[in-house]
């Protein structure tokens, strides 16, 4: 298949197969004797594996590593439980942080409701942010 095929089918940009094959995420694709690449249309089934993982969180790093695993006869589904409960991880992490934010935002909001900007000096700049 050629690239245009390839990215065509995924509906992705034909740099993007490019810049997965730069990155090792693809193999090597053969060269027609014009020198355009010549994928194996097993490439289809790779890139959407990349794009599903993408989506579901992973870094390119953590994909080259399933991938790798993959390529040397491993089943990487051990590996890949693990990769989704430190991501699981992560964004529990980063809702508690939000969760607090939020209410930091509200407790703002609901304080700027009783000021008077009258009272505002230049010194404070604005009294609804506080000066820790």
């Amino acid at each position: 298949m050629l690239i245009g095929e390839v990215a065509d089918r995924l509906d992705v940009p034909r740099h993007t197969i490019r810049f997965y094959e730069k990155q090792g995420l693809l193999p090597e694709p053969q060269r027609q004797g014009n020198g355009y690449r010549d994928y194996d249309p097993a490439v289809v089934d790779r890139v959407t594996f990349i794009r599903n993982s993408q989506a579901a969180g992973l870094t390119l790093s953590e994909i080259m590593s399933i991938l790798s695993l993959r390529d040397a006869g491993e089943a990487p589904c051990t590996h890949v439980s693990s990769l989704l409960e430190h991501k699981l991880e992560g964004v529990q992490e980063r809702l508690t942080d939000l969760a607090a934010l939020e209410a930091e935002l509200k407790q703002l909001i609901h304080e700027a409701k009783a000021l008077d900007p009258a009272n505002c000096t230049e010194a404070e700049i604005c009294t609804i942010i506080p000066r820790t």
